[in-house]
């Protein structure tokens, strides 16, 4: 029998939990797949479920500050990230941006990494503030997205959040996570703000103008 994916924890995990990253259960691990004894307990089951959610996220991390480390201490970091692990650029950068954005003293064990991703933006305050609510009330991660959203837009209003796809080339998207990598920021980040202070500016002269 194999198992396909991990199954997150229905609550906040606990410490031992967090503190173990093994896979146990009498199961047959290889790379590419999983195999468990046949009669295995539900309880046995859901265990190993949670084992393996906790791995997972643990690596999300490790990967964040092994490359904060090869930031600091080697060249081309992420091309050798992206032959080591195969993942794209995007991806690592997402990593290392959520691990320096908390120091591991900041990261709380009963969340996940996505947890932290999606406050990683905020400022130090609001960042422990909106994990806080998140570890106290138990939110998953979608929950804490659907809070922050509903906390920007003032009561009674009908903002509405929309998606922009762009397509560019690709010498043009690397010069743009070169300047956002050099400003210590995420790329969509990094293009939002750039956007807005551009908006500014030409709102601004137009109304000087007039």
């Amino acid at each position: 029998m194999q198992l396909g994916r991990p199954v997150p924890p229905a609550g906040p995990l606990r410490p031992a939990e967090t503190a173990r990253l093994s896979i146990d259960g009498g199961t047959l691990k290889r790379r590419t797949a999983l195999f468990m004894p046949q009669g295995m307990p539900i309880s046995a089951w859901s265990q190993l479920g949670r084992q393996i959610f906790v791995v997972s996220d643990a690596s999300s991390w490790w990967l964040g500050d092994w490359l904060i480390y090869g930031q600091s201490q080697y060249p081309d970091r992420y091309k050798r990230a992206i032959a080591e692990t195969s993942l794209d650029y995007q991806t690592l950068r997402n990593y290392a941006w959520v691990a320096r954005s908390f120091t591991p003293d900041r990261r709380r064990d009963a969340l996940s990494f996505q947890h932290h991703a999606e406050v990683a933006g905020l400022s130090q305050p609001e960042q422990d503030a909106w994990l806080t609510r998140a570890e106290h009330h138990g939110w998953s991660r979608n929950e804490l997205r659907r809070r922050i959203r509903a906390s920007r837009q003032p009561e009674g209003s009908d903002r509405q959040v929309i998606n922009i796809q762009m397509n560019v080339i690709a010498d043009q998207k690397q010069r743009w996570q070169e300047a956002a990598e050099t400003e210590d920021k995420e790329l969509l980040a990094w293009m939002s703000s750039i956007l807005d202070g551009a908006a500014r500016r030409v709102l601004e002269a137009r109304t000087t103008d007039n």
